[in-house]
This record gives structure tokens, sequence and C-alpha cells, in this order.
């Protein structure tokens, strides 16, 4: 739908409110599995827009319910976690028409376009169309969160689900498909010792070197795209000790179930060539995200084709679909269409280098607005 004057008159007033209600979300600290104080800041701040029925759930979703939840239900969500570790107040600095923060962008700003999105509707009081949207600023997105909040909306409200979209990355990029992952920590035990007395011992980090060796020399399967990778490595005592332990982080993923079976094939038959040699090793399931399943073709492609027309009228281009790890694997694992596309511009996703260009965000709420009230009277 095209936003009619009085409603790009609103957001044109609400341009300063929503920068700044950016700049103080951006500070606050939010890892994986530590959204607390994010989670209570967005209920808090939804209340005072004069929101009702707002809940943070086990997960640490923040959810506002509008309209009748028995019906059909459209899920809009962003995550509150980011990347970064740490507990206290996040620096941020504006500079060159840019605010640097790291998580600013990913996901911040799309955090606080879809904020400014659902207090229209609340003080407007304007209900969905049919059945009921949900407002989800949900917890676990990145890495070992293991896309918990996604998981937790999609088993409490099952198939009334119809349709999801996800408010993550830059808004010249969207995701359509789901990839894969098996995340694993892997750790190999020896007898270790003294590294003169006791020389000749097995040395828990020669054989975990040697086993990432194995790793990275199978082939990939064909089909889709497939990737493995040791993200970290850990593991000895001292110079003079032969290593009892090293451990390592390693990850496979694939946009095709099937290879994804496949490398964790290769991987369980490489584990078990090592203890074949005697060398304990064990192997702990860290995380797993799942592929796409048998979602609607034209179903996916009608919600593809809304998100791309509104993504070209506000950003001037419509919107590169590729597969990714975001929330939207859940409900694409269910059957259920869903697509993931971004409210600003900037880079460094992921780095404590991280901006926005502040100019991206005014058409960022005018998306954002448009792909919610697409779904209202």
């Amino acid at each position: 739908m095209s936003l009619s004057s009085s409603i790009l008159s609103y957001i044109e007033k609400c341009r300063r409110e929503a920068f700044d209600l950016l700049l103080e979300l951006a500070r606050i600290p939010a890892p994986s599995h530590q959204e607390e104080k994010r989670a209570e800041f967005c209920k808090n701040w939804l209340e005072k827009q004069g929101a009702q029925g707002v809940v943070i759930d086990s997960a640490l979703n923040v959810i506002l319910p509008i309209g009748d939840l028995s019906g059909p239900l459209t899920v809009f969500m962003a995550h509150s976690d980011v990347v970064f570790p740490d507990t206290e107040e996040l620096p941020l600095t504006i500079e060159d028409g840019r605010i640097r923060c790291p998580g600013v962008g990913d996901d911040t700003a799309n955090v606080t376009a879809l904020l400014m999105a659902a207090k229209y509707i609340v003080q407007q009081g304007i209900q969905p169309s049919r059945g009921g949207l949900l407002f989800v600023i949900d917890a676990g997105e990145e890495g070992l969160g293991n896309l918990k909040g996604s998981r937790k909306i999609m088993e409490t409200y099952g198939d009334r689900i119809k349709e999801v979209i996800s408010l993550d990355g830059s808004g010249c990029h969207g995701v359509n498909a789901a990839v894969g992952s098996r995340r694993y920590r892997i750790g190999i035990t020896t007898e270790g010792g003294h590294s003169y007395s006791k020389f000749g011992n097995r040395n828990a980090i020669a054989y975990l070197a040697s086993l990432i060796t194995t790793l990275y020399t199978v082939k990939v399967p064909e089909g889709g795209k497939t990737t493995y990778n040791v993200g970290m490595i850990q593991g000895g005592t001292s110079i003079n000790s032969i290593a009892q332990h090293a451990e390592m982080l390693y990850e496979v993923r694939s946009d095709n179930p099937d290879s994804l079976k496949i490398m964790e094939r290769h991987l369980n038959a490489a584990v078990e060539l090592y203890r074949a040699k005697g060398v304990e090793v064990e192997m702990e399931l860290l995380g797993e995200r799942p592929c796409a399943g048998a979602v609607d073709p034209e179903a996916e492609q009608a919600l593809m084709n809304r998100v791309s027309a509104a993504a070209e009228e506000y950003y001037g281009s419509g919107i590169q679909f590729t597969p990714g790890s975001t929330d939207c694997n859940i409900p694409l694992s269910m059957g259920i269409p869903a697509v993931t596309v971004g409210c600003y511009d900037g880079s460094g996703s992921h780095t404590r280098e991280e901006y926005v260009e502040i100019a991206s965000l005014f058409p960022g709420l005018k998306l954002a607005f448009d792909l919610v009230l697409g779904y209202c009277g």
C-alpha cells in the first residue's frame, strides 16, 4: 500500500522522537540470553504510549497483541539481542551523518522502527483487517541464542500464525529462504603431562589440530550452498605442559537439508576415527537452526512481492532476496510464509565499528509503517 499524506506527515513529525529512541535503545547492553534490560525498556516504552496487554514471556520476548488473537495471526518481529558481550552501556557516537555503536543497525534500528509503527497503531486505535497482529521484540536471534525467541513465539501461537515479517539487516537486502546450521563444541582429552619428563605422551592440542585438518579436507556436497568453520580453539595449561585438554567450536551450514545431513555424517565419521585411535573425544551440540520446510511458493512469493514493492517505493530499489539465517528459519521450517527485511542503511554489522546512515532512518520508518498498515483497515 502507499501511505497517505496524513500518515507521511505523522512520520515526519516523529523523526526526532524515533532518532532519540534509537540513541537511547542502542546504548542498552543486550547480549544473547541477557536481554532483560532492553526487554523491560521496550515494555515500559510501549505502555507509556498507551499499549495494553504487553507481556514479557519466558524467552524474554516482548509481545504486544493487537486484534482478534483467536483468528489468523501476522507476526512482526525484530530482535533485541546483539552479538557483543558488553554488560555496561554500549559506546555511541554521532559524526559525519552516521550513528556509530555496536549493534546499532543489527538490530536496534529495526527495533526502533517497529516500536514506532506499534505506537501509531495503538494511539490511532487501528485494528487488523482480519485476525490479529503480534508485535514482537524477540530475544536470542544472534549466535548461540539459537533463535529461542522465535521458537517460543511459534510454540505459543502455533498454526494460528499465517505470515511472519522479521525486521533485520539493512534495507537493500532480504531473506526468503532458511540457512540451517549445526553448532558443536568438540573437545579432546589425553593423558598430558610434563613436556620433558613425559615426552611422548599424547598432546590434546596436536590431536585437535589433526582433527581440524581432517574436517577441512571434506568436499562440500553439491546442491545449494554449504559451508563449515572452526570459529574458536582453546586448550593447554602452560608452555612446558603436554596439553591434556583442547576444544573447538565448529559449525556446518547449508540451505539444503540433505547437504546438512551429509556434513553431519562426515563430522561423526571423523570423530569416530579419532575415538578408534583411543583418544577421548566429546561432542556437544550447542545450537541448531532448521532449513525451510514445505512453504506454499505462491504465498511466499506474494509476501516477497509486497515487501519488495514497499522497499522500492521508499528506498528507490527493490530487495535482493537470498538465503540467510534469521528468525524466519523457524516459521519457514514449519511451512509458514516468512521474509526478513531491514529498515536502515549502514555497514559494519557484527563489528564494534558498526554504523547506520542517519538519512536512511526516515525511509526505514516509512517502510515499517507501510508493511504494518498493509494488514489493517
